[in-house]
């Protein structure tokens, strides 16, 4: 079972910036598409950037400009560089990866979520 643990998240002042890191383990598996997610309190969760096994990006809007995602396949590790952060990015972070695990099976993992909190 391929387990997820992000680090990074915190408290930063409203401008400021936090790089979020999500590895992934757990034996042998190839991974193909990374994202990050997040969820605000009373909110549904949503995608925030995501990036395939090719490098394609993609972006919510509210983030586009000020979030870059990357990913460094030798360490199956994805990451969330957030510049210009605002109050309304404060939310709970989760990162999101799916792949092959070695036996053929498609799995689908997710993180235990990191808090983001910015204060105005």
């Amino acid at each position: 079972q391929v387990h997820l643990v992000e680090s990074g998240g915190g408290l930063v002042q409203s401008g400021g910036s936090l790089r979020l890191s999500c590895v992934a383990s757990g034996g042998d598996f190839t991974i193909n598409d990374m994202g990050w997610y997040r969820q605000a309190p009373a909110e549904q969760r949503e995608l925030v950037a995501a990036i395939t096994g090719a490098g394609r990006t993609k972006y919510a809007d509210s983030v586009m400009g000020r979030f870059t995602i990357s990913r460094d396949n030798a360490k199956n590790t994805v990451y969330l560089q957030m510049n210009s952060l605002k109050p309304e990015d404060t939310a709970e972070y989760y990162c999101n990866v799916d792949g092959l695990s070695a036996t053929g099976l498609t799995f689908y993992s997710w993180g235990q979520g990191i808090e983001v909190t910015v204060s105005s």
